[in-house]
């Protein structure tokens, strides 16, 4: 009932600061895939989950840090909207292994490779979870470039400026060849890396870390 409601009244509202999403074509016909973002601004998850409803009508699953889930507002928002929590301090694997449930299940999971949301509105070094788990769920990523979204909601601010956003979605990304080595280090930065060059290209930003 509660994501019903947000179906209905977040996202049409949300709709209005989308200037532009180009590449749903490459979105792939059936779900059970990773939605992989470049993070500049809370905003990120709402026009995400709007480009999902769209799409296959079902929750984009995001993975939270804990800290998220604190108080019985956010608890409950977070829980509605579909998000996992993440604890850091424990290396993260509860939320993995609850991702790689919701793949094989045929769920999307949306994942901030970063992170964490970006200050100077700059790509950060990204962590290697992302390729961690889609070589666990043997699922395809597909990159997003998200531009515009830091302008309109910057980290420190609570009330978004009436800007327009643009998302480029690329094809989806295969990474067979590394499957079985989703503890290997070197694998995890490499498959990462790669995914981060491409979400650099559709935001229009340089990822050299």
């Amino acid at each position: 009932m509660a994501y019903t409601i947000i179906k209905r009244t977040i996202f049409p509202l949300i709709r209005l600061y989308i200037k532009k999403i180009n590449g749903v074509e490459n979105l792939p016909e059936r779900s059970g895939f990773i939605f992989a973002a470049n993070h500049a601004s809370y905003m990120d998850h709402f026009i995400l989950g709007a480009i999902m409803v769209s799409k296959y009508n079902q929750k984009l699953h995001f993975l939270a840090k804990k800290e998220h889930f604190g108080d019985s507002f956010q608890r409950a928002w977070h829980r509605h909207v579909g998000a996992i929590p993440l604890d850091r301090e424990m290396g993260g694997k509860g939320a993995l292994a609850t991702a790689i449930r919701y793949l094989r299940k045929g769920k999307i999971i949306g994942i901030y490779p970063e992170g964490t949301r970006t200050l100077t509105g700059a790509l950060q070094r990204a962590k290697t979870g992302v390729a961690r788990l889609a070589l666990a769920a043997r699922v395809p990523v597909v990159p997003v470039g998200l531009i515009g979204t830091f302008q309109m909601l910057p980290k420190g601010k609570i009330i978004p400026r009436f800007r327009r956003a643009s998302a480029n979605i690329g094809e989806p990304m295969f990474f067979d060849k590394y499957y079985g080595k989703e503890n290997n280090k070197k694998a995890l930065r490499l498959v990462t890396t790669e995914i981060m060059k491409e979400i650099s290209r559709l935001s229009k930003q340089r990822y050299d870390l």
